[in-house]
């Protein structure tokens, strides 16, 4: 007998949910060494920045928008299935709303992030 994955769109959201946490955990690691090094050493912060305001730089910013966006979508799904139970037959339904809005916020936000390293339109600031 084979062992085959039988999971379906709740273990998929678990696994999402707790993947992009671990990438925000790891971001605020990265911040936290970032602002330390603002004060120790601000030449080498400039330079960090630069690496920010660069196209592979904010390729990670907007994956990090994603991450934070899916876990924040995803927990106010969960939310709402702890806090009203009889929403639990309509999780997959949930799941796809989320992601739904996941797209319409998240691609017009990645586009706002990465525009400006491509020398694209975006929010004039």
């Amino acid at each position: 007998m084979l062992l085959r994955y039988r999971g379906g769109a709740g273990m998929l959201a678990w696994a999402f949910h707790r993947i992009a946490g671990v990438a925000l955990f790891l971001f605020i690691l990265l911040h936290v060494l970032d602002i330390w090094l603002a004060a120790a050493n601000p030449g080498l912060y400039d330079e960090v920045l630069t690496v920010y305001a660069s196209l592979p730089g904010r390729i990670g910013e907007a994956l990090l928008g994603a991450a934070l966006l899916y876990h924040a979508l995803n927990g106010l799904r969960i939310i709402a299935l702890d806090f009203w139970p009889r929403l639990t037959r309509y999780h997959l339904q949930l799941w796809y709303a989320c992601w739904v809005v996941f797209f319409v916020v998240g691609i017009p936000g990645a586009y706002l992030i990465i525009a400006p390293a491509l020398g694209l339109p975006g929010l004039k600031g």
